[in-house]
């Protein structure tokens, strides 16, 4: 039967009806709201520099609304297995922090696998540090050892969780040191740091970029020392582990994940807004107002930095083991 110009535009309204649907598919980000999972409290450094990445992010990507939501518990594990669980659309990402997104695995069986999740980019690499209140009668972690010594079981250190770079520092600390302290974990690096400015623990293990000591005329913080291999060029004047006598390397990376069946585009859409975002001007500026440690890697980059790790908090655990 031939086709009449009626049975024509017929047939041309069903093929496009068939293909609406796919051709209406907004792209990413869609104006949809983007969860960004943090496993730890509110405050600490990993919190920060999530809320300021994401305004910048927000400016550079059309149609984004971004929202952080805090999710404590088992150092960070409460947020691996909900980023985990997350359908991979992009509209769920997450941060990852090490030792912990490897260490936990190493000290006992977790519910999340890293092999369901892509890493995106990684911001921070910040050393780890022992910070004590401005009025504490510790100046040093040569004093800090004599009084462990002279009271055992008597100081306390607190971190951000059981197998956090805070707490594996303490470890290292503790077995170079031949002292003993009370370890006190939080639900993240600002309950520790309150905990400490109100006196409730000795000593808190902070990172360098969380104290909040710089621009200050009176810090109510001091750093005793630091674990990286280098002192910090932003706070020159704190001596690093090594310089004062303890082989004690110790640091929180910090950055980016997703879910591992992500597109392609967007996380490569998503890791490149980041690479554009961290070369500009302001976001030096805003680097350093809130005293980041930036050290970019793209995903692939960081990726292929943790079996190393892995290997490395292995060998920690076996020969001493944290609880």
């Amino acid at each position: 039967m031939p086709i009449t110009a009626t049975r024509r535009g017929i047939l041309a309204a069903g093929v496009a009806s068939l293909a609406a649907p796919a051709l209406a598919q907004p792209a990413w980000p869609a104006g949809r709201p983007i969860e960004v999972i943090v496993g730890f409290a509110p405050g600490g450094g990993t919190d920060v520099m999530v809320r300021a990445l994401t305004q910048f992010l927000g400016a550079e990507l059309p149609g984004s609304n971004f929202v952080v939501v805090n999710r404590p518990g088992a150092g960070g594990e409460t947020a691996y297995v909900a980023l985990q669980t997350a359908r991979p659309d992009g509209y769920t990402l997450g941060t990852i922090n090490t030792p912990g997104y490897l260490s936990l695995g190493v000290q006992r069986r977790v519910r999340y696998d890293r092999a369901q999740i892509r890493l995106i980019a990684r911001l921070v690499d910040d050393p780890s540090a022992f910070v004590v209140h401005r009025d504490s009668p510790y100046r040093s972690l040569r004093d800090l050892v004599e009084a462990a010594k002279r009271r055992p079981g008597t100081i306390s250190v607190g971190s951000s969780g059981i197998g956090t770079d805070d707490h594996l520092g303490l470890t290292l600390f503790e077995a170079a040191s031949g002292a003993e302290f009370i370890h006190v974990p939080f639900a993240g690096a600002g309950p520790s740091r309150n905990a400490v400015l109100g006196r409730q623990i000795d000593v808190a293990g902070l990172n360098l970029g969380e104290i909040g000591m710089l621009g200050q005329e009176n810090p109510m913080l001091r750093a005793l020392a630091g674990m990286g291999e280098r002192r910090w060029e932003l706070m020159p004047d704190v001596p690093t582990f090594r310089e004062e006598g303890f082989d004690v390397l110790m640091s929180s990376e910090r950055g980016i994940g997703a879910p591992r069946g992500i597109p392609d585009e967007v996380a490569g859409r998503l890791e490149d807004t980041i690479a554009k975002v961290i070369a500009m001007p302001e976001w030096a500026e805003r680097v350093r107002q809130l005293e980041l440690a930036m050290a970019f890697l793209r995903g692939a980059e960081w990726e292929a930095q943790m079996p190393a790790q892995l290997e490395r908090y292995q060998r920690i655990w076996e020969r001493t083991p944290w609880q």
